[in-house]
């Protein structure tokens, strides 16, 4: 009987970055240092649920939506101190949420971009406008509907989540020059008041 050959699964992403994308990005930004080039350190999936955070119902399909979509069991998510008006009591749960690092971040990202992103309704591009200041990158979906992973029950009870791309770099533009690279089509027409929330459907 021949031997089994086993391969380890490298993401595609992870490799593309790793042979090709540091030397390119330290060319093109003129950087003197590799260890300067823009890179991914983690991604971030959460939902917070606003009002609906007491409706068990609705905690239950956010759960269980960024279980499947990621591949990780989510963690929840606690208030920090109490707001009268949003009837908010410090301690209380108002979400959930998944950190991915390394290979499951780079195929999470992989898919958010070659699949997910491609179904969404009239979409454009994502705006250019959702970094912060420290160069992470933040993209919110209104409803969970468009990641195939989920059936049409999972989708039944709609929440909204958020997808957080935290770079190693202090600068908007070289963020963005990697996440072109990676393959995030950015909006080209997108003005300075583009929202952040994608559509779904």
């Amino acid at each position: 009987m021949a031997d089994k050959i086993t391969t380890k699964y490298r993401p595609v992403l992870k490799e593309l970055y790793k042979d090709s994308l540091v030397l390119e990005l330290k060319k093109d930004l003129e950087l003197e240092n590799v260890h300067d080039v823009p890179a991914l350190q983690k991604i971030v999936v959460s939902t917070g649920l606003g009002r609906a955070k007491d409706e068990k119902k609705v905690l239950a399909a956010a759960e269980n939506t960024l279980a499947k979509i990621t591949g990780q069991k989510p963690i929840a998510t606690f208030a920090k101190k109490s707001i009268a008006s949003f009837k908010l009591r410090e301690g209380s749960q108002i979400g959930w949420k998944v950190t991915l690092r390394d290979g499951r971040m780079y195929e999470f990202a992989h898919r958010l971009i070659n699949v997910v992103l491609p179904r969404l309704r009239d979409f454009h591009g994502v705006p250019v406008a959702a970094f912060d200041r420290s160069g992470n990158y933040h993209i919110g979906f209104i409803d969970q509907s468009v990641f195939p992973e989920l059936s049409f029950e999972e989708t039944a009870t709609s929440h909204g989540l958020q997808v957080s791309f935290v770079m190693r770099t202090d600068s908007p533009q070289h963020a963005k020059a990697l996440l072109e690279r990676l393959g995030l089509p950015f909006d080209k027409k997108a003005d300075a008041d583009g929202g952040k929330e994608a559509k779904s459907g």
